[in-house]
């Protein structure tokens, strides 16, 4: 089961302040849970990060060949693929794909080189990041 955020200095109020979920329906919502994700892998804070996720949140890259479930597969991710390749992301667009779903396009630059990507992310009743399904374009 999931379970709300705690409150962190790194996160935004607006998302540190939702409770009921209410905010999870809207466009600006999922915006600002990318933003903070975006500011969290960057700064290469791992507890921020995961402070987004639900525990049984789910990230699925192909580019990767695998599949990262819950918090240690979701800080496995980022330490390996955010950490370990210096990775530095930058928001370009984001679509509203449904009700508690958006598709995030961004530019990723690291020691790999420069990406284009996407993050499908789609979060709970709670707000909390449920599933991400990434690629790269």
């Amino acid at each position: 089961m999931s379970e709300p955020l705690a409150k962190s200095s790194n996160l935004p109020a607006s998302i540190e302040s939702m409770g009921n979920g209410a905010m999870g329906q809207t466009n600006e919502h999922i915006r600002q849970v990318a933003d903070a994700l975006i500011a969290a892998t960057n700064a290469f804070d791992v507890e921020s990060a995961l402070l987004l996720f639900a525990h049984d949140a789910v990230i699925d890259d192909p580019s990767t060949g695998r599949r990262f479930d819950g918090h240690e597969g979701t800080r496995h991710y980022i330490e390996q693929y955010f950490i370990g390749y210096h990775t530095f992301t930058r928001f370009l667009s984001m679509k509203r794909l449904g009700n508690r779903q958006a598709c995030v396009r961004l530019d990723f630059t690291g020691d790999f080189g420069h990406e284009t990507g996407r993050l499908e992310i789609t979060v709970n009743a709670k707000g909390l990041i449920a599933r991400i399904d990434a690629d790269l374009e």
